[in-house]
């Protein structure tokens, strides 16, 4: 599938999710961090970094190594965050030969649309927890209480402006899959174009989510997270214990 948010439209990136809309969701993951590791909590793995935002957020707190699968959006992260490593890599079969104490995964969790995919993710996380530590899972919705919607998107920097549309929706109720629709009119100078970019998500209920989790050896439990205007929504802090 040919995203261009992540290839031909990195450099509109930052216009559209600006670094400092971060801050608070990436301290409640901090926060979820230090409530569920025993132990020091000094090394952080991102699977899926994408642009680098909650990294820039969270490397005051730990050593960060980043990874992606998309080499636009890996530049992104290496240009905000120089200090950290960087690895082009696959969630799925990302294998280091080291663990850390605590791992991330972010929306990126979101292109898997299988639950042979997402346990492949899975698994890569806990292969790379030591015992003690934790990974958060962070997706953006649940089969059973996924909700059609849309929303508006908007951005400036200097000369270039960006307007656009975010527009979720399930094509077909008996798969675990829904579509996410990019529309955007993009503003540089007096050049003006539109684009059109499909993502396929997958969408898996929660208890799907526990019960692939709690068959690699984690130990699930549900937290907050932040998603403005005073609300929030639930990410998953799994446990390695062993």
């Amino acid at each position: 599938m040919d995203l261009k948010l992540y290839d031909e439209l990195t450099p509109w990136y930052r216009i559209l999710t600006p670094v400092a809309d971060y801050a608070e969701e990436a301290e409640s993951y901090r926060r979820a961090f230090e409530g569920a590791i025993t132990g020091p909590g000094r090394t952080l793995l991102e699977l899926g970094c994408g642009a680098g935002h909650n990294a820039w957020h969270l490397k005051p707190y730990f050593q960060c190594t980043l990874t992606d699968l998309a080499p636009g959006m890996l530049a992104l992260s290496q240009e905000l965050n120089p200090e950290c490593e960087h690895q082009l890599a696959d969630m799925r079969t990302l294998r280091m030969g080291r663990t850390f104490d605590v791992v991330l995964v972010h929306d990126a969790i979101a292109y898997m649309t299988s639950t042979d995919d997402l346990r492949a993710a899975m698994e890569t996380a806990f292969l790379h927890l030591r015992p003690g530590g934790a990974a958060i899972f962070a997706p953006d919705a649940y089969q059973d209480s996924f909700e059609e919607g849309c929303e508006l998107l908007e951005g400036q920097e200097g000369s270039r402006t960006l307007k656009g549309l975010e527009w979720s929706w399930v094509p077909d109720p008996s798969r675990s899959i829904c579509m996410v629709e990019y529309s955007f009119l993009l503003r540089d100078g007096t050049t003006m174009r539109a684009v059109h970019d499909r993502h396929e998500e997958g969408l898996f209920s929660r208890q799907t989510w526990l019960e692939l989790l709690e068959s690699l050896g984690f130990s699930p439990s549900w937290a907050p997270r932040p998603i403005g205007d005073g609300e929030f929504d639930q990410i998953l802090v799994a446990r390695r214990t062993a």
